[in-house]
């Protein structure tokens, strides 16, 4: 099987801000062969004429985009073609990275697929969903098929969410308790007031993401049998609780035959608290459902 791997990773601080740290993160990437990575917390690779963006293109050996205020960014291997950047104006605490990609191999009658990497904010559940709302739009850009239809493009969207998802998948790791998080700050950044007014933890996203279409792919692997896909991203501890699964990967139905396994690389707290998820599609696959569309178009 011709594989295609997409990697998502809040690499904390960029490295902590440690250059030689910030090596060690993308040399371990880069060991992981991806096609595309979804990236949270840039900071700093911005400054300086992008140097160290650019340290980072030449350590993964692709092509980097780098979202506003350093935040977020989407790497891609020459497999795949850039066809345009989204912007937008909504005021994201941590703005999306977001790129229309043709992948190559593909070919030009084939339709590209809308990449988005996210970093949902931290403190307020109530912009959270908000973001979540507008980071959907994504999932609903058009493509406009040569003397045919106008189509919606397939998208694949990974970052951390800062936020649990939807229970009810066996093996997901269970929902903290409010009362069980020491940290009181953090009890309040991720948990809500419901309409009877009971404080729960906050699901929101996941919830608005599925009903707008997109699917969490670890999901979607796990109700296949695939128990590992759901493993933790972020491990317990004294201030936030119990592990949890925050980082994920969307993508939308079309491209859910092409995902053949989801997993998640762990990686020592030296390095990042959050660990690496690892989504695997088959090219053959992918290729079916991009050019699925134009068999139909006429």
């Amino acid at each position: 099987m011709n594989a295609i791997t997409a990697l998502s990773w809040n690499f904390e601080n960029n490295g902590k801000k440690d250059p030689a740290r910030r090596r060690d993160g993308y040399q371990l990437l880069a060991r992981l062969s991806p096609d595309l990575v979804f990236r949270q917390e840039m900071w700093d690779a911005g400054q300086d004429g992008k140097q160290v963006m650019s340290e980072a293109e030449n350590l993964l050996g692709m092509r980097g985009w780098l979202g506003a205020s350093s935040c977020t960014a989407i790497f891609a291997s020459t497999e795949f073609t850039p066809m345009r950047e989204w912007s937008t104006s909504f005021p994201y605490v941590l703005p999306p990275t977001a790129l229309t990609l043709r992948y190559t191999p593909a070919g030009e009658r084939a339709l590209p697929l809308v990449a988005v990497s996210y970093h949902l904010n931290y403190a307020s559940t109530a912009h959270r969903l908000a973001e979540t709302e507008w980071l959907s739009t994504w999932a609903d850009k058009k493509w406009q098929i040569p003397d045919g239809p106008s189509v919606t493009l397939p998208a694949l969207m990974g970052g951390d969410n800062n936020s649990y998802p939807v229970p009810g998948i066996p093996g997901d790791p269970v929902l903290p308790e409010l009362e069980a998080i020491r940290d009181q700050p953090h009890r309040l950044h991720r948990s809500y007031v419901g309409a009877d007014g009971v404080r729960r933890m906050d699901t929101r996203p996941d919830e608005a993401l599925r009903t707008a279409g997109l699917q969490d792919v670890a999901r979607h692997r796990a109700l296949a049998g695939d128990a590992g896909a759901v493993a933790r991203t972020v491990n317990a501890c004294d201030t936030h609780g119990p592990d949890s699964r925050i980082d994920r990967v969307y993508a939308t139905p079309e491209l859910l035959p092409a995902v053949v396994s989801v997993d998640v690389i762990e990686v020592p707290l030296d390095l990042s608290d959050h660990h690496i998820v690892r989504v695997c599609l088959d090219a053959d696959a992918l290729i079916d459902a991009l050019k699925a569309p134009f068999a139909t178009a006429h």
